[in-house]
């Protein structure tokens, strides 16, 4: 028995330096392999043989050591960290190159910024100031204003364009999360299987996994858990995706009927969407996480015009804002409109033409409002103020809707042929008291785009570009004089605040005023996203330092170990001669 136990204690020295050079060989070959964590190999005692016991101890001989098994050197903990962090980095990343792409369409478009587009439609205003009946001020101020139309057109067209690129990222990450998923289950499947002896451990494919378990945290948000048989089941954003023997696959659907936008849906749960948007995202609730939803916040739920923002102050200065609509309107604007970067530059660019257009046309085709009898109210062409063209007409905008004209001229009758009593009871009739001929106002329908001096509904007047001299800028009085009034009203009107940029703020901004803040919050907000992600990205790198301190392969390290594991190996073999030849000198002498 002696015998035996000298010879166990020498082959499992010899045995556990074998794989201990094993173990070292293949952290070293694997030193540049992506995702690899280094292998130790664990040790236990082999077994002893007793021989009794006394008072003092029990007499007991070892028979050396036996391998235990060879484990991973990994922190869940920083793990779990650096899937969060770096999910979080990736959410403002793709919002601050959003951002990145839109103000290039602005601040280069064909080799024009669209300030100087402004400029020159408000130079050309000042030179029409000086020089109303010249042909060539009224051809600057058309061709001017074509050219501040076609340019912001085609920002708004660029911006819907890139909106509706983005569908095919949304589409790809949804691809990829899918095929992570099933790759997923695969690895699970087969760590199961090469694990189920209970000896060996599948450290390869656990790396496999892990690297896997990395890139899904950097798309969407998750949590997951591993169970006893080695098996990863994962959550992403709070539902269900890989379980032990399948994984939910998402798809891709419109966000609603009437929109071109996708958003990802989870098949298997009657196309439920995966996320939910009625909460702006922060990073207080971990909500902010996850390139899959910072790109579908930046995308926004549709295309955005100036009437996505709310309006506090009513045309004729009303403060809406414990006006229950107007709440209502706030809200949904702060919940979809606000956090996106595209649909709030729509919103808000879209807000600068609405209001350039209808400051123009308003000059040239000033309204007045008729309360009738029954309170409701209809807008009217004030002809008693609205300046003719050089032909003796009324009521010729330059900007027109291209499938709604500004009036209808109607009579002001009831449905009975009688006239229409005003809100003081007098019929509104002419001198020989007939019912009044009247340019009613199409008014502009929020649920009617084209209805609306929106972009992609707007061009010059047609009768203007045929004629200059339509323009309306001669005195209503007869004398062929020009109207000061119109003339200075839009040099006024442009100078005068006629919105704020945002619901949010308090600043009533002037036509020049707006675009310049306007500008000015894209970059702000697009520094905002840049330190925020370059923060996340530093705070990654920390935490990735961190993980690959305990888990890269040290060249040095596994050399050292090399050599330690060589003189191990040897030694064994040293004793387990010496055991040899001391059992032949005891054999030959017997």
């Amino acid at each position: 028995m002696g015998s035996f136990g000298s010879l166990s204690i020498g082959v499992s020295g010899l045995n556990i330096s074998q794989n201990a050079l094993n173990t070292t060989a293949h952290n070293l070959a694997n030193i540049d392999t992506q995702g690899y964590v280094r292998q130790q190999i664990v040790l236990k005692d082999f077994g002893y043989v007793r021989w009794g016991e006394n008072h003092l101890t029990t007499l007991q001989k070892g028979l050396g050591v036996d391998f235990l098994a060879v484990k991973q050197v990994r922190d869940t903990f920083l793990d779990k960290a650096f899937r969060q962090e770096s999910g979080r980095e990736a959410y403002y990343d793709v919002q601050y190159q959003v951002v990145s792409e839109i103000e290039g369409l602005f601040d280069e478009l064909e080799g024009v910024t669209f300030q100087d587009t402004i400029k020159d439609l408000w130079e050309s205003i000042q030179e029409l100031a000086k020089e109303p009946d010249g042909i060539v001020p009224r051809s600057s101020f058309v061709l001017s204003a074509s050219s501040f139309i076609e340019r912001a057109e085609n920002i708004q067209g660029q911006l819907k364009k890139y909106q509706l690129s983005l569908n095919t990222k949304v589409k790809d990450m949804v691809e990829r999360i899918n095929e992570i998923g099933e790759e997923i289950k695969t690895l699970n499947y087969s760590i199961r299987h090469n694990e189920s002896n209970g000896v060996e451990n599948a450290n390869d494919l656990r790396d496999q996994r892990n690297l896997l378990l990395d890139e899904l945290g950097k798309l969407v948000n998750i949590t997951y858990s591993e169970n006893t048989d080695g098996m990863v089941t994962v959550n992403v954003e709070g539902t269900t995706f890989i379980t032990e023997d399948k994984v939910f696959h998402m798809d891709v659907a419109k966000d609603n009927p009437g929109s071109d936008i996708l958003v990802p849906v989870w098949t298997s749960h009657k196309g439920a969407k995966v996320f939910n948007f009625n909460r702006v995202p922060s990073s207080e609730a971990n909500t902010d996480i996850g390139n899959l939803k910072g790109l579908l916040i930046a995308m926004g739920v549709g295309h955005a015009n100036y009437t996505d923002i709310p309006t506090r102050l009513t045309p004729e200065g009303e403060n809406l804002i414990n006006d229950e609509n107007y709440k209502k309107k706030l809200e949904e604007y702060n919940l979809r409109t606000a956090p996106s970067a595209i649909m709030s530059v729509q919103a808000e660019f879209d807000r600068l033409i609405h209001g350039v257009v209808t400051m123009i046309n308003d000059v040239l085709c000033p309204n007045k409002t008729i309360t009738l009898s029954d309170g409701s109210q209809i807008m009217i062409l004030d002809e008693d103020k609205a300046p003719i063209t050089v032909n003796g007409d009324k009521g010729i905008e330059l900007f027109t809707r291209k499938s709604m004209g500004r009036y209808e001229r109607k009579e002001l009758v009831d449905g009975t042929g009688n006239p229409l009593v005003d809100g003081d009871g007098n019929p509104l009739v002419d001198e020989d008291g007939n019912p009044i001929w009247a340019y009613v106002y199409n008014e502009e329908i929020e649920t009617d785009n084209y209805s609306l001096y929106t972009l992609g509904e707007i061009e010059i007047n047609h009768l203007i570009l045929e004629d200059y001299a339509n323009i309306a800028l001669s005195s209503n009085s007869g004398t062929g004089d020009n109207d000061i009034d119109a003339i200075n009203a839009l040099i006024s009107k442009w100078q005068e605040p006629f919105a704020t940029l945002t619901p949010n703020t308090l600043t009533d901004y002037n036509i020049t005023g707006y675009y310049n803040a306007f500008m000015s919050s894209l970059a702000n907000r697009g520094e905002q996203y840049y330190s925020i992600s370059t923060d996340q990205a530093t705070m990654v790198a920390g935490i990735d330092n961190k993980r690959m301190e305990i888990t890269a392969v040290s060249s040095d390290e596994e050399l050292t170990n090399l050599i330690k594991f060589q003189h191990s190996y040897n030694a064994a073999a040293r004793y387990v001669n010496v055991i040899d030849e001391m059992l032949e000198h005891i054999i030959m002498r017997l």
